[in-house]
């Protein structure tokens, strides 16, 4: 994905990048039963997207450095 992001991942990131989501909003979203559609899947295996638990907070997604320089390599503000 160096060149050429997959859109859907490039649109994920920047959703997530817009405010740290909770994992349950996460998978609810962007559920899909379509096995080429690993959008979820492909932004966590390149590191543009990671888990982490917030202490009284919760199971949250965030953008990863490399997402933000995804999003930024791709004209899409982080």
């Amino acid at each position: 994905m160096a060149d050429r992001a997959d859109p859907l991942v490039l649109d994920f990131v920047e959703w997530v990048a817009r405010e740290p989501r909770f994992y349950a909003e996460v998978v609810a979203t962007w559920r899909t039963s379509c096995p080429r559609l690993t959008i979820w899947e492909d932004a966590t295996d390149a590191g543009y997207v990671a888990r982490e638990t917030i202490a009284g907070f919760g199971l949250i997604v965030a953008v990863t450095a490399d997402g933000e320089k995804l999003l930024r390599t791709h004209g899409r503000s982080s």
